[in-house]
């Protein structure tokens, strides 16, 4: 059976727009809103975890590969969403977690981290030796052959998982590899300074592809390369931190295009695409950037849906005696103060400043959080308030004039959990705006 993303690729080079978005969020209703709009659209749905989400120690998830599996398959039993439709996907697969230990340590833990999403089933493998670890700089010996060769290893070890998973799973679908040097940071960018991004140069593309090639060559992965390695993750001049969105270029990444269709089994993966319009990631996959990842701005519109309805929740029941409010943003923010580890590095500045960010970034960090056992009570607490009783059209209107409208017109139940995954729905809504494409342009390119 073809992959999914090898269907992408022939599409692309056929001159279709085709694309997919990648869901990197391990949170459920982020998920199941996901999947309510690929069922509603008939699409494929790729579902990516990071390394340091989801790793054999259990990630900051507490969830092995196998397990966010399993978590995801029931969601999409919940939503009746078929499970062959759902396209794994492992993001960030490499040293990423342990690049203060020293070279061998983190490799064999990164090759460890491979086998168990090869194994359970993940057929999207990002593999990320981008980043310096152990003695890397001290020795100086760090670069593209350093990189590639890393990758190339850890290529081996998924290529044996598999053969291993075919023992047990014949139909087993053969995995796909995104490679590449120039990998922005997981959960987008930290330097405020920063005034303008440079797209990836094409000589610097072309020496990537060629060194990655040499380097899978000299391990024997020559055909895989050729035929399973399906992308490249470049900078198409796209980011945001804290307060600031770098909007896509097309004029400034032309040349880095134009390089792409040198390469017939080949197209662009864009990381930290979050917040760009949806004109701009339509754009970037008409480029050739037909992978495009999202994560923080889901968590973000999420975020924004859950304060909406502590509002609403406070506006209509905080007079009533008989309920006990759920103070869902002053848990949130309360339980981020008490255990800082997860933005400590990421805000900066004064207290109100980071009291801010803290609420409002749009290097969203709240998503740490909800999985938090009196976070998640509070939530559920919110929910379960909302849904005692009816919601007024009139207070939906004040904070959620969108989902307002859709309910108005019988588009959307009046519920707290309907009105949570509709606001998530916005921020996808721009993404099937990008890679969806006509009939007309698929059969006239047939």
């Amino acid at each position: 059976m073809l992959h999914p993303m090898k269907d992408i690729i022939r599409k692309q080079k056929n001159g279709i727009p085709a694309g997919i978005y990648s869901v990197c969020s391990s949170n459920n209703y982020v998920i199941e809103a996901a999947m309510e709009n690929a069922l509603e659209n008939n699409e494929y749905l790729l579902i990516e975890a990071t390394a340091n989400q989801v790793n054999q120690f259990g990630g900051y998830t507490g969830m092995k590969p196998i397990d966010f599996k399993e978590f995801v398959f029931e969601i999409a039993d919940k939503v009746g969403f078929p499970k062959d439709k759902i396209i794994l996907g492992g993001d960030h697969l490499g040293p990423l977690v342990w690049k203060s230990l020293d070279e061998d340590t983190a490799m064999n833990y990164s090759k460890f981290l491979i086998r168990e999403y090869v194994l359970a089933g993940f057929t999207k493998i990002h593999i990320d030796t981008s980043m310096h670890i152990g003695n890397d700089i001290k020795s100086g010996k760090f670069g593209d052959e350093v990189i590639a060769e890393r990758a190339a290893i850890l290529c081996e070890v998924a290529e044996d998982s598999f053969n291993l998973l075919l023992k047990s799973n014949k139909d087993a679908m053969h995995p796909v590899y995104v490679i590449g040097s120039e990998v922005p940071i997981p959960g987008g960018g930290q330097d405020e300074e920063e005034e303008e991004l440079q797209a990836t140069k094409p000589s610097n593309l072309e020496t990537t592809i060629k060194t990655f090639k040499d380097a899978f060559t000299n391990y024997g992965l020559e055909k895989v390369f050729n035929e399973d390695v399906i992308a490249v993750v470049v900078q198409p001049g796209v980011e945001f931190n804290g307060d600031t969105i770098w909007e896509y270029n097309r004029q400034k990444a032309s040349a880095l295009s134009e390089t792409l269709k040198k390469y017939p089994t080949l197209i662009f993966e864009a990381h930290s695409t979050d917040y760009q319009t949806q004109y701009a990631l339509k754009e970037l996959v008409e480029d050739g950037f037909a992978i495009l990842k999202v994560g923080p701005a889901l968590t973000f519109a999420l975020r924004e849906g859950l304060f909406s309805l502590s509002c609403i929740e406070e506006d209509l029941l905080s007079r009533d005696e008989n309920i006990e409010l759920s103070n869902f943003k002053t848990i949130l923010d309360y339980t981020m103060v008490k255990e800082p580890d997860n933005w400590k590095n990421h805000y900066k500045g004064s207290g109100n400043k980071v009291k801010f960010e803290r609420k409002y970034s749009l290097s969203d960090r709240c998503r740490y959080y909800l999985p938090n056992s009196n976070v998640d009570y509070s939530l559920h607490k919110m929910l379960s308030n909302l849904n005692s009783t009816e919601i007024p059209l009139a207070l939906i209107s004040q904070y959620m004039p969108i989902q307002y409208k859709k309910i108005r017109l019988n588009k959307l139940k009046n519920d707290a959990e309907s009105l949570l995954k509709d606001k998530v729905k916005e921020c996808i809504n721009d993404y099937t705006f990008a890679t969806q494409y006509s009939l007309e342009e698929d059969l006239v390119n047939v």
